[in-house]
């Protein structure tokens, strides 16, 4: 039962850490000036790209999910 528990707090701690990562770096508060389709200013920031889905940046996150996963599989 403590295996089952730990991975599934693991695999949330590891969503979390890559959430945290994706948000962290960026001000979003503040809003754009124009926007890329017309729409006015968003929150989104300029040129954002896919660069926050890095295995680089993302790795513990991941880490900490495949263990989790190890852990419900065969806890």
């Amino acid at each position: 039962m403590w295996a089952i528990l730990v991975g599934v707090f693991l695999v949330v701690c590891g969503m979390l850490f890559m959430a945290r990562e994706a948000l962290g770096r960026r001000n979003l508060s503040n809003p754009s000036p124009s926007s890329q389709d017309g729409n006015g200013p968003t929150l989104e920031p300029d040129e954002q790209g896919l660069g926050f889905l890095g295995l680089a940046r993302n790795w513990p996150g991941l880490a900490l999910m495949a263990v989790g996963a190890v852990l419900l599989l065969f806890g």
